[in-house]
């Protein structure tokens, strides 16, 4: 694995000369993504640089020790030596980290889709609790939150939301997000003041770009057809509403949020890239299938991930055993805690893989 750092440095040290070309400067596409190349190596490469400068010391304290030192000097060389290993060791272990193989959809924005599931109207209630955690974090990572369709219940919760969150590296962060979230409350409807649980699912998907995925215009159907309001009554009298069915897989999506036919295609056709792509990708590979049901936070959608109870202002990710006595602050979207320590179990759980192999 660490044969790897040369080519990492090698590969830097030619970005950076790239970036001086004139040739490359005038050529924008390739400026910015050499430009982008370089930014991802810039940190890791700092890290190997600082791995090889203590092999090197190393080397150098092992020479001086053979040579014929007063006891003095043996023994600062010794303690030199012992503080070198250790600080190589520690390295290795961060090494080892920043060269697992990345998810290649990591860097992308994201389209999250939130239903209420078991429990009607208050698990409606809990999709929009939800929705404004998911929300309040993504502000506070400086990221964008748009809503492209949202079926809101009468009592004000979700039957569905859509949203799109574009930042850097959403993909990274939320997609340890799908899966079953369970709520335990005293409904506002429950005069008996008893805890109920209900149910809401979290659906993660990385945004698709047209060239990335490849979906042939015979393969969709489009019907277009007047916007409705609640009970069916018309709200635009412009057939504006657009519903896609890509025919090899049956998956529709229908979207008039906008009141323009072109834009309500546009955000339809993003959500229908990211569907099929998330089929295609589940069906044909069976590696993927199994390697999702083990990984931290990427398993079966119908899966509880996580339980958030009211009453003891308690939240537990079963995934990874961790319980947080800090639910008001999990849902005003303070999900740093959560979500790094998935990151850091989805990581040991490779590293523990690679180990295992090398062993």
């Amino acid at each position: 694995m660490f044969d790897q750092l040369d080519a990492f440095i090698i590969r830097y040290e030619e970005l950076t000369e790239l970036l001086s070309d004139p040739e490359v400067i005038e050529d924008t596409n390739r400026l910015m993504e050499l430009t982008k190349e370089e930014s991802e190596l810039r940190g890791k490469v700092a890290v190997f640089r600082k791995y090889k400068n203590i092999e090197k010391e190393m080397e150098e304290t092992l020479e001086l020790l053979s040579e014929n030192l007063d006891d003095e000097m043996a023994s600062l060389a010794k303690e030199e030596l012992t503080s070198l290993k250790n600080e190589k060791e520690q390295m290795q272990e961060t090494i080892k980290v920043m060269l697992l193989p990345e998810d290649p959809n990591d860097g992308k924005n994201i389209i999250m889709e939130i239903r209420g599931a078991a429990g009607g109207d208050e698990a409606a209630l809990f999709a929009g609790d939800l929705f404004e955690m998911y929300t309040k974090y993504a502000e506070n990572q400086g990221w964008k939150v748009e809503v492209m369709d949202a079926h809101i219940t009468g009592i004000g919760g979700y039957k569905e939301i859509t949203l799109m969150i574009t930042g850097q590296s959403v993909f990274s962060k939320l997609k340890y997000e799908s899966g079953a979230h369970r709520v335990q409350r005293v409904p506002e409807t429950e005069s008996q003041g008893r805890v109920h649980t209900s149910t809401s699912t979290v659906v993660v998907l990385p945004e698709m770009e047209e060239v990335e995925i490849d979906i042939d215009e015979k393969d969709i159907r489009v019907d277009i057809y007047h916007a409705s309001g609640a009970g069916g009554q018309h709200v635009n009298k412009t057939a504006s509403a657009v519903r896609l069915t890509h025919l090899p897989t049956g998956i529709a999506i229908a979207m008039q949020d906008e009141r323009s036919q072109i834009k309500n295609r546009e955000k339809a056709m993003k959500i229908l890239r990211a569907r099929v792509y998330d089929k295609i990708s589940s069906d044909a590979q069976s590696e993927y299938d199994a390697d999702r049901k083990s990984a931290v936070g990427t398993g079966d959608r119908s899966e509880r991930i996580r339980t958030y109870n009211f009453p003891q202002n308690r939240v537990t990710d079963h995934r990874i055993g961790l319980t947080i006595q800090k639910l008001d602050q999990i849902l005003s979207g303070k999900l740093n805690e959560i979500i790094d320590s998935l990151i850091i179990a989805d990581q040991t759980k490779k590293l523990e893989k690679i180990n295992n192999g090398t062993n």
